[in-house]
């Protein structure tokens, strides 16, 4: 059986070498502060185990036949797309903001394409590692992190332009059975309760970077590697016990201290073959490209809880029907089904690459997430504003059921004479988490730069979008052309982009 139970993947974290940091203490993966992380994860496990999610949490291994759970499939069709964003929307409503598991799968779907496509044009042996690599991780039904973000120093200079050579991880020697390599990876969502840490290139590189083109998969807790975390959780409830408290986030700025890498484990070296450097920007952008469709799932339910605790809200206040809550509250709806939509479109119009791996549009996944991105701060401010300041200054729930202070506090906190003050506290509270915690501070920056900030976005977009046929439309309508060939956008998807990289590069198979 290759789906495991929660319990199993945390009997493996059990046994991990300590190697998580922690507000400067070293601690092990049973510490109470990862723990809202690893419920987050629990989810994945227990949906893939329950029949009432089998449909959408599991699906069929594309390698040897096995039910897998979703999680550590490689998409085979436009429909698996379709299913991936359904899947992390519904499970999202579950944890109260994002599922985290999906970088680690995106990760791997985008090696299956870069790997394979390396190989038919170099000759080297990467994607039959990458698919024995699979086997094992669809086989212990894996969790992973996706560390791509480097700490990039100057912003104005490329990697081999820094004063510091490691502010960019990279190869500091190629040997016969493996890699060393140094530097440091940031923003790691989930490392600190992930099995494996699947490291990737995390911007175009030039010749001269050729030590940074590297890609490579290691446990979490291998030698010289160093999690130093920062946990964001919500306050313990004492009696109002609710579902969204017990989930959390742990981002870990992840050392490596010259690391050895096996060769096996090896998906990338252009410090080896200079001629794989081009296939860094292609392994980074699809990495992008396909957690930008992940978001597609995660951000409609985000808006979507957002809208709900709105909603709520505005019913306990007595504004329900006003014609401002409406308008609101069609505004968190509106942009929760186009960004969904976006990323339905951007899998139906979706192509197969030649290693057999479905790629979303990518004009389409963009532009969605971008319009997710662009909206976050205002979907907050909208729950802001229907819930007043109450969700920033309440009490704790300690003074709700002290003899001294509680029954004023009951009495007061009282809207509505049909709504119990234990659920106006209820939702009051919950208000509270989703706005003015620390993990709610943390949901609101990923939602701006979580997969790209909307710029990342919009440079995308127009790197791809071909403006020299939409201008013919103009064109023809102001007579400057007098004839006008029918106009469809082709899909747009990475391989385009990869056989610029091959022009430019002068790469032939």
């Amino acid at each position: 059986m290759t789906i495991k139970t929660f319990s199993e993947y945390f009997n493996r974290l059990k046994k991990m070498r300590k190697n998580v940091y922690i507000d400067g203490k070293l601690v092990d993966r049973t510490d109470d502060r990862l723990k809202p992380g690893q419920n987050v994860i629990r989810v994945t496990y227990d949906c893939a185990n329950d029949s009432n999610f089998e449909d959408v949490c599991t699906t069929k291994s594309h390698l040897t036949g096995e039910k897998i759970n979703r999680f550590c499939h490689i998409h085979q069709s436009k429909e698996d797309l379709l299913v991936k964003q359904k899947m992390t929307r519904l499970l999202c409503y579950r944890t109260g903001g994002c599922i985290q598991r999906c970088m680690g799968i995106d990760a791997m779907n985008a090696l299956s394409v870069v790997t394979y496509e390396m190989d038919e044009a170099l000759g080297t042996d990467y994607y039959e590692r990458f698919e024995e690599y699979l086997r094992y991780f669809q086989e212990e039904d894996l969790c992973a992190n996706c560390a791509q973000t480097d700490v990039k120093g100057d912003r104005l200079k490329r990697p081999h332009e820094q004063d510091d050579p490691d502010l960019y991880l990279r190869v500091v020697e190629s040997r016969d059975d493996g890699i060393i390599v140094r530097g440091a990876k940031v923003h790691n969502t989930i490392a600190p309760y992930a099995d494996e840490i699947i490291v990737l290139p995390t911007r175009f590189m030039t010749n001269k970077d050729q030590d940074y083109a590297v890609a490579f998969a290691i446990p979490a807790d291998y030698e010289g590697v160093k999690l130093v975390v920062r946990p964001a959780i919500h306050h313990k409830r004492i009696k109002l016990h609710a579902p969204i408290v017990e989930f959390g986030d742990a981002e870990s700025f992840t050392i490596f201290d010259d690391v050895f890498v096996p060769k096996k484990r090896i998906f990338m070296n252009a410090n080896g073959d200079a001629r794989e450097t081009p296939y860094a920007g292609f392994l980074a952008l699809l990495f992008a490209h396909y957690h930008r469709h992940s978001y597609t799932g995660c951000k409609p339910a985000i808006s979507e809880i957002l809208a709900s605790a709105s909603a709520l809200v505005a019913e306990y206040n007595g504004i329900e029907s006003t014609k401002h809550v409406r308008r609101k509250l069609s505004h968190l709806i509106g942009t929760s089904e186009l960004v969904y939509a976006a990323g339905e479109s951007s899998a139906l119009h979706g192509e197969r690459s030649a290693s057999g791996t479905y790629i979303p549009d990518e004009i389409l996944t963009n532009a969605g997430r971008r319009l997710a991105g662009e909206e976050i701060y205002n979907e907050y401010k909208i729950l802001a504003d229907l819930a007043g300041g109450l969700a920033a200054t309440l009490p704790y729930e300690e003074d709700f059921i002290s003899k001294e202070t509680g029954d004023f506090l009951n009495k007061y906190i009282k809207r509505n004479p049909k709504i119990s003050s234990e659920n106006v506290h209820r939702c009051f509270r919950m208000i509270e988490n989703l706005l003015v915690s620390d993990l709610a501070g943390v949901n609101q920056v990923a939602g701006l730069h979580g997969g790209g900030s909307p710029q990342m976005e919009t440079i995308t977009m127009m790197s791809r979008y071909d403006l020299e046929p939409l201008k013919d439309i103009a064109k023809y309508l102001a007579g400057i052309n007098k004839e006008l060939n029918r106009y469809e956008r082709p899909p747009v998807t990475p391989r385009k982009m990869l056989e610029k990289f091959r022009d430019y590069n002068k790469i032939k198979r």
